[in-house]
C-alpha cells in the first residue's frame, strides 16, 4: 500500500463548502455546531492526501444528537476509533472523498486540528517544510499509514510549537502520532 500526496487543489475549498452545507442542513434543528475544514486540504498551497478532513464541533453534551443527525442523512457511525471525544463516520458517498468527525469542543484533538491548520495557513515556511516531508514519505514504496503519520511527527511538533499548546499537550500529541516515543 502506498500513500498518495498531491499538489494543492483550490477546488478542495469548494468541495468542503458543499459538504459543510449538507452537514449544516442536517444539524439545523439540533445543537449549535461549528463545521471546520481541517487537515492539509484546508491549507492553501499545501500538498495533501486528496481526502477532506472535516470536524463537526459541538458541546460535549451534544455529541449524541449530532451523531444522530449525521446518521439520518446517510453517514455511518464508526465509533470513536480510540480517540476520546471524537466520533468517526463513513460518508454516504465519495464525492468528495472525506473523513468526517463529530468532536466535543475543547478537546485536545480539536485544539490540535485547529492549531495545525491555523499555523500552517500563516507560516509559509512551516507549510513548505511540512509539504516536503509529506511528499518524501509518500515516495517511499509500500509505506503504511501508521509509519507515514509517525514520521511526520518531528515537523508537526515544530508546527505545534508555534501554537498555543503547552509542552505537555504537544508531548501527548506526539505519543499518539508516534507510539514509539
Amino acid at each position: 500500500m502506498s500513500i498518495e500526496v498531491v499538489a494543492y487543489d483550490p477546488s478542495w475549498q469548494d468541495r468542503f463548502a458543499k459538504v459543510a452545507a449538507a452537514l449544516s442542513g442536517a444539524l439545523a434543528d439540533g445543537p449549535p455546531a461549528s463545521i471546520e475544514h481541517v487537515g492539509s486540504t484546508s491549507v492553501p498551497g499545501l500538498a495533501a492526501k486528496p481526502i477532506l478532513d472535516i470536524d463537526v464541533i459541538v458541546a460535549p453534551e451534544d455529541v449524541p444528537s449530532a451523531v444522530a443527525a449525521l446518521v439520518r442523512i446517510g453517514y455511518v457511525h464508526r465509533g470513536d476509533l480510540g480517540v476520546e471525544g471524537r466520533e468517526a463516520f463513513f460518508a454516504p458517498d465519495e464525492d468528495p472523498r472525506r473523513h468526517v468527525y463529530v468532536c466535543a469542543a475543547g478537546t485536545l484533538n480539536v485544539r490540535n486540528h485547529l492549531a495545525v491548520r491555523d499555523v500552517l495557513r500563516r507560516r509559509d515556511d512551516l507549510r513548505d517544510e511540512y509539504a516536503a516531508v509529506k511528499l518524501a514519505l509518500a515516495a517511499v514504496p509500500d509505506i503504511d499509514i501508521d509509519t507515514y503519520i509517525a514520521r511526520k511527527s518531528d515537523v508537526l511538533q515544530k508546527v505545534l510549537a508555534a501554537a498555543d499548546l503547552t509542552d505537555a499537550e504537544r508531548r501527548q500529541i506526539l505519543s499518539l502520532n508516534d507510539p514509539s516515543r
